[in-house]
């Protein structure tokens, strides 16, 4: 009674509140999400100061069902720890599975020792020994063992084993918690799995598999990024990139990628990089610092796709000398912030390029095989040639047959269709005669102007006169100014200030020489006053300033000749048709033989210019001679209007160009002329309205080239595009 007298209450109050906090520690950290190393230490450490033990440790049943110390707190304090006695830590080793045994725990005194049938069972230490399982519903998964001070009362021994049991009931719930998320991550793994292995095998194109490796193992490993490469020849490509369904093939860091993948594959080993390069070889070293450099990724794990073994191969494996089976490609794992690679990635990485093997080796295999995209086709329309469709099929096959005849026997009428437009026939373009600045402008859009007049014997084309004529047989050059009778309508005036200038230097110099001249002449008419000298040199300058006179009104006539020029007058007679003629001239510095408007006749008659496309032209000109004695004046063209797309008008072809030429976005096109009647361009019979022409009206035409089979109509350019492209380049 005196001893439990000598205990301060208060102590002890303190002391029963240090393990309830304790307690609740362990408890909240029970329910924490934390992993398994961290919490047996923390539990321990609680436990040992809730009980103010000596030391303990918690041990943990392995894969193999042997015994291992999951952590220690003054294990060393014991005396196991720097034990050497293998005899000791034997029989210790025996007390640790017979304390697993006991569910309601265990006391072994210090130094006692029992013989048991597995041998001798003992503490060896000079510690009191408390033993507690830690047992699920199913099975022991570990064992709490406290070492206390051996002067404890038995009471408080049981006390000890009573409260270290409930803290082991805590703990057992942590880890039915950690096992139900362990067997949840697991079948999560596994599900993942599942649907990457069935994913992978659905298809045997080589680039869809590729592509479902790529992503499907990105999921799977848990990476930023998985890209696959397939080998052609010596070189590696990339076909697929995870999270992208269109990757630019050209960019620095594919065309590196490429690179990677193929010095990893000759070298045949994998990369697994994380900043460390001592160890690559030298091909590899360089490159993949030009990788990471460009792409920025932290860890690279390039694993070389091996074609896998077959049971029909084995024996032609055995045979070969090099027993080394050949890469197919390549898979690259990439992570960009985390540079560590974990013991799960890699196991994950493994599982993906397993299968991967598999299912991209049976998709190159299958798609190597002789006109596979053939005998697939034939597969899937296997079923048209069964009993009860056959009679159906033998029907659709006639009608195929009589069709195709049809095509190639049928003639139908055979046109070449071109784009052109309207035009009078009548026609000419102003330029300038010589450089100057529009000063003037005297017409405007639509004015009625006339052309030069010349006498009744020169000819005319097109409203312009022919500088030729036949003499003596023979065509013959003249000069038609001599023969103008009345020049055309002044159209533009011209200002050139350099034409100004050059002309009062002339009139200058041609007045200084006049009065030098007529100084000589009244010298030389003085014969007593001059010696017979002087009057030689006299005459000799008289001669020059003539000569120099000569000279300088030839001149002043071309200039003079050279300003009429800056009057530019129509060279023929019509309508001015260029529109806004004063708003884009006037002011404006232009050059000599530059256009600055046209002139057409818009009441004589008309054409239609059609620009036919170079590889067309063939077909009209072979056209032209087979059917030139049906049509002699040229070949039928049928063509409509744009503004009146409901009439269709008739004409001939009057002229085809011999060179063709580029126009704009036509391309490379050649010139036909067609011959049309101007009074059959008539709207609409019930309306009698006359159909207003409009020049460059837009026109579309259709030549007629003779009767040709109806198929070779439909399909004249299929069949052109077949003999250029490929039985001319392949034949």
């Amino acid at each position: 009674m005196s001893s439990e007298q000598s205990f301060d209450p208060e102590l002890v109050e303190q002391t029963k509140q240090q393990i309830r906090v304790l307690v609740s520690e362990i408890t909240q950290l029970s329910k924490s999400d934390i992993t398994p190393e961290e919490y047996y230490t923390q539990f321990l450490q609680r436990v040992v100061t809730a009980v103010a033990a000596i030391g303990g440790a918690v041990w943990r049943v392995g894969d193999t069902g042997g015994l291992t110390l999951q952590c220690q707190v003054n294990l060393r304090e014991t005396g196991l720890a720097g034990d050497n006695d293998k005899e000791k830590l034997m029989e210790h080793s025996r007390l640790l599975y017979k304390g697993m045994r006991h569910p309601e725990g265990l006391i072994v005194t210090p130094y006692s020792s029992s013989q048991e049938e597995e041998g001798t069972v003992g503490n060896p230490t000079g510690c009191l020994i408390l033993l507690a399982p830690l047992a699920t519903e199913v099975e022991t998964v570990g064992l709490v063992e406290i070492f206390q001070r051996p002067d404890v009362p038995a009471a408080t021994q049981n006390g000890y084993v009573h409260f270290i049991m409930q803290m082991c009931e805590l703990a057992v719930e942590f880890i039915r918690t950690h096992q139900l998320k362990h067997f949840a991550d697991r079948q999560l793994l596994w599900n993942r799995v599942e649907e990457y292995t069935r994913t992978i095998h659905e298809t045997l194109d080589p680039r869809a598999t590729a592509f479902t490796i790529a992503n499907e193992g990105r999921r799977l490993i848990g990476c930023d990024r998985v890209s696959v490469a397939i080998r052609y020849g010596s070189k590696c490509r990339v076909v697929a990139v995870s999270g992208q369904d269109v990757f630019d093939k050209r960019s620095n860091v594919i065309r590196l990628l490429n690179r990677l993948a193929t010095a990893v594959v000759s070298v045949e080993e994998p990369l697994w990089y994380t900043g460390d390069t001592s160890n690559l070889a030298p091909q590899v070293e360089k490159i993949i610092d030009e990788y990471v450099d460009e792409s920025h990724s932290k860890a690279v794990i390039v694993i070389p796709i091996i074609e896998p073994m077959r049971e029909e191969d084995k024996e032609d494996f055995k045979k070969r000398q090099d027993k080394k089976r050949k890469p197919i490609g390549a898979i690259i794992v990439e992570q960009i912030e985390n540079s560590a690679i974990q013991t799960t990635l890699r196991q994950r990485v493994d599982v993906v390029v397993k299968h991967a093997c598999v299912a991209l080796s049976n998709s190159l295999e299958h798609n190597s095989l002789f006109l596979m995209p053939v005998w697939r086709a034939i597969g899937r329309w296997s079923w048209v040639v069964k009993a009860r469709t056959l009679p159906k099929t033998i029907l659709v096959g006639i009608v195929l047959i009589t069709l195709l005849a049809l095509l190639f026997v049928f003639p139908y009428k055979f046109e070449v269709e071109a784009e052109g437009k309207l035009t009078p026939v009548s026609k000419c373009q102003v330029f300038a005669n010589v450089d100057g600045d529009v000063h003037e402008v005297l017409v405007r859009h639509g004015d009625l102007v006339k052309g030069p007049r010349y006498p009744s014997w020169i000819k005319y084309e097109k409203g312009l006169p022919v500088p030729y004529a036949m003499v003596e047989g023979k065509l013959t050059h003249f000069d038609l100014e001599k023969y103008l009778e009345q020049p055309g309508t002044p159209l533009v005036r011209l200002r050139n200030v350099d034409l100004d200038t050059a002309l009062v230097k002339l009139r200058g110099d041609i007045d200084r020489t006049r009065q030098e001249l007529n100084a000589v002449s009244r010298l030389l008419s003085r014969e007593k006053t001059l010696t017979v000298e002087d009057r030689l040199r006299q005459q000799g300058r008289q001669s020059e300033l003539q000569g120099q006179l000569a000279a300088f009104e030839a001149e002043l006539a071309l200039v003079l000749k050279k300003q009429s020029y800056l009057v530019v007058t129509s060279p023929c007679g019509g309508q001015i048709i260029t529109f806004d003629v004063r708003e884009k001239l006037m002011n404006r510095p232009v050059q000599r033989g530059q256009a600055l408007m046209e002139v057409a006749n818009t009441d004589g008659d008309w054409e239609v210019e059609l620009y036919v496309p170079e590889k067309r032209i063939g077909l009209i000109r072979e056209a032209t001679l087979q059917f030139q004695e049906e049509h002699p004046e040229g070949l039928p063209v049928t063509y409509i209007l744009a503004s009146h797309p409901d009439q269709k008008l008739k004409g001939t072809i009057k002229e085809i160009h011999k060179t063709a030429e580029v126009r704009g976005e036509r391309g490379n096109t050649v010139l036909i002329k067609v011959k049309i009647d101007k009074e059959s361009l008539i709207a609409d019979a019930k309306k009698g309205e006359e159909i207003k022409l409009n020049i460059g009206a837009g026109v579309t035409g259709k030549i007629y080239c003779g009767k040709r089979p109806i198929g070779y109509v439909w399909f004249h350019d299929l069949i052109a595009f077949v003999q250029q492209k490929i039985l001319f380049r392949w034949f």
